[in-house]
């Protein structure tokens, strides 16, 4: 692994991205109008971390520059919550995207789970904690196991992607996969607008 960088309130300047960037969020809680965005995670690919403390007197324009940036393609998992996290607080859509959750519900629809820590052992034999999960990610300072925790969660994102596109060429939905990932920002906007609960694809 490489490092991980903590800062609180932006990226700095110097700190850039080339291709793609694995993206994940920490909220107060799963209510998107109700829970407030406390953290970014973005990891470049190559072992490193860059976590980003979301301050309420800090506009964070480089954060936003980066997760805006049509160049780079952001790899999540579970991309719905995420970028409707990212929209809602930060104001900016994420495009394009990469969903390792979708990819693998599309691969593997009768496995037993669909979560990070079980795509994690099943691909790349990696056993993820997930013990500073519900932790308080309000909290002004965080501790060195919520930052660890933190990075976990996109450390391993590209490799997953690189695991998963196989499964999708092989089982001829790599196609199907770039409509569900390019949808994703509409289906966050969705979601924002209250659409989730009757979702409007249903009966």
């Amino acid at each position: 692994m490489g490092q991980i960088f903590f800062f609180k309130g932006d990226l700095p300047d110097h700190v850039t991205f080339q291709d793609s960037i694995a993206v994940d969020t920490e909220t107060m809680g799963l209510n998107l109008h109700r829970d407030r965005l406390c953290l970014v995670q973005i990891g470049d690919g190559k072992g490193n971390c860059y976590l980003t403390q979301i301050q309420k007197d800090v506009e964070p324009e480089n954060l936003k520059r980066v997760l805006s940036d049509p160049n780079l393609l952001k790899i999540f998992h579970f991309a719905r919550f995420d970028v409707a996290a990212i929209k809602q607080y930060l104001g900016v859509t994420c495009a394009p995207v990469y969903c390792t959750k979708i990819a693998h519900k599309l691969v593997r629809p009768s496995a037993s789970s669909h979560g990070l820590k079980a795509l994690c052992q099943e691909f790349l034999g990696i056993a993820l904690s997930k013990e500073q999960q519900v932790s308080d990610w309000g909290a002004p300072d965080l501790t060195e196991e919520q930052k660890g925790y933190a990075a976990g969660d996109v450390l391993y994102l590209h490799q997953l992607k690189e695991k998963l596109d196989v499964l999708l060429k092989r089982e001829d939905r790599a196609a199907l996969a770039q409509a569900c990932f390019d949808f994703i920002p509409a289906r966050a906007e969705l979601d924002l607008l209250g659409f989730d609960n009757p979702d409007i694809f249903e009966h």
